[in-house]
Protein backbone atom coordinates (compact mmCIF):
# COMPACT_ATOMS: atom_id res chain seq x y z
CA UNK A 1 0.00 0.00 0.00
CA UNK A 2 1.52 3.08 -1.13
CA UNK A 3 0.97 6.08 1.07
CA UNK A 4 -0.08 9.52 -0.36
CA UNK A 5 2.13 13.02 0.41
CA UNK A 6 -0.33 15.31 2.53
CA UNK A 7 -0.44 18.52 1.00
CA UNK A 8 -0.94 22.02 3.21
CA UNK A 9 -2.71 25.06 2.63
CA UNK A 10 -1.15 28.14 2.20
CA UNK A 11 -3.20 29.47 5.24
CA UNK A 12 -2.01 26.46 7.55
CA UNK A 13 1.57 27.29 6.41
CA UNK A 14 1.09 30.58 8.12
CA UNK A 15 -0.53 29.68 10.73
CA UNK A 16 2.15 27.17 11.42
CA UNK A 17 4.65 30.35 11.14
CA UNK A 18 2.58 32.44 13.09
CA UNK A 19 2.99 29.69 15.97
CA UNK A 20 6.74 29.91 16.01
CA UNK A 21 6.70 33.41 15.81
CA UNK A 22 4.64 33.80 18.95
CA UNK A 23 7.26 31.51 20.39
CA UNK A 24 5.74 28.73 20.89
CA UNK A 25 7.86 25.47 20.91
CA UNK A 26 8.54 23.88 18.01
CA UNK A 27 8.19 20.32 19.31
CA UNK A 28 4.63 21.22 20.51
CA UNK A 29 3.54 23.00 17.31
CA UNK A 30 4.71 19.79 15.29
CA UNK A 31 2.90 17.66 17.89
CA UNK A 32 -0.35 19.89 17.58
CA UNK A 33 -0.32 20.25 13.60
CA UNK A 34 0.87 16.43 13.07
CA UNK A 35 3.67 17.65 11.19
CA UNK A 36 7.62 16.76 11.37
CA UNK A 37 9.46 19.67 13.19
CA UNK A 38 12.07 19.72 10.10
CA UNK A 39 8.80 20.61 7.98
CA UNK A 40 8.15 23.40 10.73
CA UNK A 41 12.15 24.89 10.49
CA UNK A 42 11.86 24.70 6.51
CA UNK A 43 8.68 26.55 5.95
CA UNK A 44 9.13 29.51 8.78
CA UNK A 45 13.00 29.64 6.59
CA UNK A 46 10.80 30.28 3.38
CA UNK A 47 8.64 32.36 4.89
CA UNK A 48 11.48 35.10 5.92
CA UNK A 49 13.49 34.57 2.71
CA UNK A 50 10.35 36.40 1.03
CA UNK A 51 6.89 36.69 2.68
CA UNK A 52 5.18 37.62 -0.74
CA UNK A 53 7.08 35.19 -2.20
CA UNK A 54 6.70 32.00 0.26
CA UNK A 55 4.25 28.87 -0.04
CA UNK A 56 3.34 29.95 -3.65
CA UNK A 57 0.85 26.92 -3.88
CA UNK A 58 0.71 23.96 -6.16
CA UNK A 59 1.87 24.07 -9.50
CA UNK A 60 2.63 27.61 -8.97
CA UNK A 61 6.55 28.80 -9.70
CA UNK A 62 8.12 31.04 -7.25
CA UNK A 63 9.53 34.59 -8.32
CA UNK A 64 12.79 33.84 -9.27
CA UNK A 65 15.92 36.26 -7.36
CA UNK A 66 17.37 37.14 -10.74
CA UNK A 67 13.65 38.48 -12.30
CA UNK A 68 13.00 40.11 -9.11
CA UNK A 69 16.52 42.09 -9.86
CA UNK A 70 16.29 42.32 -13.35
CA UNK A 71 12.99 44.46 -12.69
CA UNK A 72 14.38 46.41 -9.82
CA UNK A 73 17.57 47.70 -12.50
CA UNK A 74 14.65 47.90 -15.17
CA UNK A 75 12.78 50.04 -12.75
CA UNK A 76 15.50 52.13 -11.86
CA UNK A 77 16.82 52.82 -15.30
CA UNK A 78 12.83 53.93 -16.10
CA UNK A 79 13.20 56.55 -13.35
CA UNK A 80 16.65 57.99 -14.53
CA UNK A 81 14.77 58.09 -17.82
CA UNK A 82 11.52 59.72 -16.66
CA UNK A 83 13.96 62.43 -14.58
CA UNK A 84 15.95 63.49 -18.03
CA UNK A 85 12.86 64.09 -19.49
CA UNK A 86 11.71 66.15 -17.06
CA UNK A 87 14.43 67.98 -16.82
CA UNK A 88 14.18 68.60 -20.31
CA UNK A 89 11.03 69.48 -20.71
CA UNK A 90 11.44 71.75 -18.16
CA UNK A 91 14.40 73.43 -19.36
CA UNK A 92 11.97 73.94 -22.75
CA UNK A 93 9.24 75.40 -21.07
CA UNK A 94 11.68 78.05 -19.47
CA UNK A 95 12.71 78.94 -22.79
CA UNK A 96 9.33 79.46 -24.09
CA UNK A 97 8.66 81.49 -21.38
CA UNK A 98 11.57 84.01 -21.70
CA UNK A 99 11.09 84.31 -25.51
CA UNK A 100 7.49 85.33 -24.80
CA UNK A 101 8.31 87.64 -22.04
CA UNK A 102 11.53 88.82 -23.96
CA UNK A 103 10.13 88.73 -27.44
CA UNK A 104 13.18 87.60 -28.69
CA UNK A 105 13.38 84.19 -30.88
CA UNK A 106 15.97 82.28 -29.58
CA UNK A 107 16.13 80.09 -32.64
CA UNK A 108 18.08 80.32 -35.76
CA UNK A 109 17.73 82.70 -38.27
CA UNK A 110 16.32 81.16 -41.74
CA UNK A 111 18.59 79.91 -44.43
CA UNK A 112 18.77 81.88 -48.02
CA UNK A 113 16.70 79.31 -49.32
CA UNK A 114 14.08 79.39 -47.31
CA UNK A 115 13.63 83.41 -47.58
CA UNK A 116 10.79 84.70 -49.73
CA UNK A 117 12.63 86.76 -52.69
CA UNK A 118 12.16 90.59 -53.05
Amino acid sequence: MRLSRRRFTRDFKRTAVRQLEQGLAVGAVARALEVNPNVLHRWRREFHQGPGNAFPGWGKRRWPEGRIAELEQKIGRQAVEIDFLQTCLQRTEEQRMLQALTGNPRSTPRSAKSRPKT
